[in-house]
């Protein structure tokens, strides 16, 4: 029987950056805030000792149970989607923190063109430009109007980082909160050989703090060690801006704020207006809860925003073939083919890559966005060309020139000489959404609790695969660049193999200025539940270049605001 708790401001499900930043500042403004999270509670305690890589980096011990949970995939509509059940082909995220705990750090800001990407394209070059299929459509917001937002969460996360160099990258009110990570000799290889073909690099936006800082809420972060152990890693050092050593101890401080762990969110509870709570599971004892609140915010993973709204039957579905509806809509992120580039291979040259961390590298954005012509080019948008040291673990080092035997006497030599000869430059690019790729509720598998899982409908467009092929040539050219004696390119492949690696999924509950064409308002805010918000990158209507969690933090500080904004004024549409 389910038992009815008494009733609160807000009720959060998820704690992650979207969650963690809400519960924050609702919660500071003198709200009652509940956050449920699936997983367990955890703290920078919980991670000492933990620098396994076989057990975490191989083995991805910080993901979810996909035993419990997982989503189905498919490429077409008449194929029969099947369930993803191993943690090598999809990495979500659970515990306290979510995937912000063990994230490696990088914090770009999404471009001036991604928020108008339909109206810039067109503007240029015409309606023509875009596909048929392509669903390109704006954000219905502005970067200078989110601008403030990323600022404030590069500040709470303690950000390291320096000002891109190119005359074409946005433009930021201040300075990021810590200088930049370290230049190492590879990472100055990188940045001389880009600048040598007109390039503008810089070292990557990092969650890997530089130096001790207190941010503006009062908390800590302490200096990275460069330990290598971070990427997959929860930070014993408390050394990566997460949600663990930020926000969440920010609301608990305030009194206001109740954190309940081990509760799986099962339903939004609804009377077709508003919604009027949370109805989830404990999954220490299995009793079932219903938590009332005022607002409901899903702050939790792209999967699992799409699916509850799904199962609590709120919005209207997004249907492939009428190409009308919201939810599901619009299904996009950076995996599989928006990883690839070229490796390079050194005979005289010795690096030392086994100390690193999650964000210590150079990008250059010279080709990212439409801040190259794009007339005579067949794809739209374009990537980041980049190089890390994230720290080479000792299972993972064992990269060898392509033509190399994968066993015996000539793997060996190989493996052994070029452990510390080989780099790496790969190629970000974005990802547009299509008719085709969408989420909905799959009809034969289920969860624990016999709920239907998620399906995932994706496949690769001649769009994707015409991008990739132009990053991984530019990559190509930077490695040549650097010296290398032998270059090995990454080959695209023509379909998606279902292998989700990559962590970045988007999509599904999308923003926008049209309650047509999108799920939710610029706040964030459902278009047909004024009081449900719906926080992460669920809300992107296409995936830029970068890697999402600025953006995902700056969305959460404007719905935070909107939510405030809402509950003073007694509700109503906050657009």
């Amino acid at each position: 029987m389910v038992k009815k708790l008494n009733k609160v401001d807000v009720v959060v499900v998820g704690t992650g950056w979207a969650g963690g930043i809400i519960a924050a500042e609702l919660s500071k403004a003198g709200y009652q805030v509940v956050a449920l999270e699936r997983g367990e509670e955890k703290s920078t305690k919980d991670y000492i000792g933990v620098k396994d890589e076989l057990r975490f980096t191989n083995r991805f011990e910080m993901m979810q149970d996909l035993s419990h949970e997982t989503i189905t995939s498919r490429n077409t509509l008449e194929e029969t989607a099947l369930p993803v059940r191993t943690k090598h082909e999809i990495g979500v995220g659970t515990d306290l923190g979510g995937g912000s705990v063990h994230w490696a750090g990088a914090t770009y800001r999404f471009i001036p063109y991604d928020f108008e990407i339909y109206t810039q394209t067109v503007e240029r070059y015409g309606k023509e430009k875009i596909p048929e299929g392509m669903m390109l459509q704006d954000w219905g917001i502005t970067y200078d109007e989110m601008e403030k937002y990323y600022d404030r969460f590069e500040k709470t996360a303690g950000i390291s980082g320096e000002q891109d160099p190119n005359p074409d990258a946005p433009k930021h009110s201040s300075d990021y909160p810590n200088p930049p990570t370290k230049e190492t000799p590879n990472i100055k290889l990188f940045k001389e050989a880009a600048k040598s073909l007109g390039y503008h690099p810089y070292q990557v936006p990092s969650a890997n703090i530089t130096q001790h800082y207190e941010n503006p809420d009062g908390e800590t972060i302490n200096q990275c060690v460069y330990c290598a152990f971070c990427t997959q890693y929860g930070c014993d050092f408390g050394a990566k801006g997460d949600p663990i050593v930020t926000v969440i101890p920010t609301a608990q401080k305030t009194g206001n704020f109740e954190l309940r762990t081990e509760s799986y969110a099962r339903r939004v509870l609804h009377n077709g207006t508003k919604a009027t709570g949370v109805l989830y599971v404990d999954m220490v004892t299995g009793q079932e809860y219903e938590q009332p609140a005022d607002v409901v915010v899903l702050a939790a993973f792209t999967f699992t925003n799409n699916r509850l709204l799904m199962l609590s039957k709120i919005g209207e579905p997004y249907d492939p073939k009428t190409r009308k509806g919201v939810i599901g809509r619009n299904y996009n992120g950076q995996f599989g083919i928006t990883f690839l580039g070229a490796r390079g291979f050194f005979n005289n040259k010795k690096f030392n890559l086994y100390m690193g961390a999650g964000a210590l590298g150079a990008n250059f954005t010279d080709l990212t966005g439409d801040n190259f012509d794009h007339t005579d080019l067949d794809f739209i948008h374009g990537g980041g060309v980049e190089h890390r040291q994230y720290g080479d673990g000792a299972i993972a080092s064992n990269k060898v020139p392509k033509g190399t035997s994968r066993w015996g006497s000539e793997f060996k030599k190989n493996a052994i000489y070029y452990a510390n000869r080989n780099l790496l430059v790969w190629y970000t690019p974005a990802v547009m959404s299509w008719w085709h790729n969408y989420t909905d509720l799959d009809p034969t598998y289920t969860d624990i609790f016999n709920d239907p899982l998620l399906r995932v409908t994706f496949k690769y467009t001649d769009q994707d695969r015409n991008i990739a092929k132009f990053g991984v040539e530019k990559c190509r050219e930077v490695v040549e660049a650097m010296g290398a004696d032998i270059v090995d390119e990454d080959e695209v492949p023509e379909e998606f193999d279902h292998i989700y690696q990559g962590g970045h999924y988007a999509g599904g509950v999308i923003m926008g200025a049209d309650k047509n064409t999108s799920a939710v308002n610029t706040y964030l805010q459902m278009w047909d539940v004024e009081n449900l918000f719906v926080v992460g990158a669920s809300a992107f209507p296409h995936f830029s270049n970068h890697h999402p969690t600025a953006t995902v933090g700056a969305l959460a500080y404007r719905a935070a605001e909107g939510i405030e904004k809402y509950l003073k004024n007694g509700g109503g549409s906050l657009v």
